[in-house]
């Protein structure tokens, strides 16, 4: 460490400072200034959209009560164009998927479902899918369901896998494979999954069996 004796020295010893690393010292001071305020900027106006898309949402959900499907439509689709960034959009766009099934356009429906369902947010990624596979088995596309479910990655849908397992068992009930459904809906109801459907499938499944036991 450098001992200076007297004060012209040490100014000196500044003035050298200084001239090897003033003009660094500004241009960092410069960009710290600017990375604070464009921080500021972007949490602010990422503030205003997300409250923004969620005065245009709070609409959307009083036109579908409403049964305004017109309009639920073109809000859906506003707040995707306007507002993609927010968690308002993926929203929305299942709300749209529903307004669709209603308006009986399952092609878009499922189009929209689909977009969803790549998405980057796994738990409405999942429920895309399971909303997914409902159309195809309303629409007859049982084997595509299948494999909608089989290629659904196990490491992201832990949570989800009792509903998974009914809607195999739905499917292969419509494929009339109904030891596989049972199967599959034994599964879902061993893993602790709960639906108020899942054990009347299990016995409707299983009552034949007991009829033709008892003869």
């Amino acid at each position: 460490m450098e001992i200076y004796d007297t004060e012209e020295e040490q100014l000196d010893a500044v003035k050298r400072w200084w001239k090897e690393n003033g003009f660094s010292t500004i241009v960092g001071l410069v960009i710290g200034v600017i990375v604070i305020i464009g921080w500021n900027y972007w949490q602010s106006d990422k503030k205003v959209k997300s409250g923004e898309a969620s005065a245009v949402y709070s609409q959307l959900i009083q036109a579908i009560a409403d049964d305004k499907k017109d309009s639920a439509e073109k809000l859906a689709e506003r707040i995707q164009e306007q507002y993609p960034k927010t968690e308002y959009a993926a929203y929305s766009a299942l709300l749209l998927a529903k307004v669709k099934v209603g308006q009986g356009d399952l092609a878009k429906a499922q189009a929209t479902l689909k977009q969803i369902a790549e998405g980057s947010d796994k738990v409405l990624a999942n429920v895309a899918k399971i909303r997914l596979v409902r159309l195809m088995l309303a629409s007859g596309q049982f084997e595509q369901g299948l494999q909608l479910i089989n290629d659904v990655d196990p490491a992201t849908s832990s949570g989800f896998s009792g509903n998974y397992d009914e809607l195999v068992g739905d499917l292969y009930v419509a494929l009339d494979r109904l030891d596989q459904a049972r199967s599959s809906y034994q599964k879902a109801l061993e893993s602790g999954y709960k639906s108020p459907l899942l054990q009347f499938k299990i016995d409707d499944l299983t009552a034949p069996e007991k009829i033709e036991s008892q003869k």
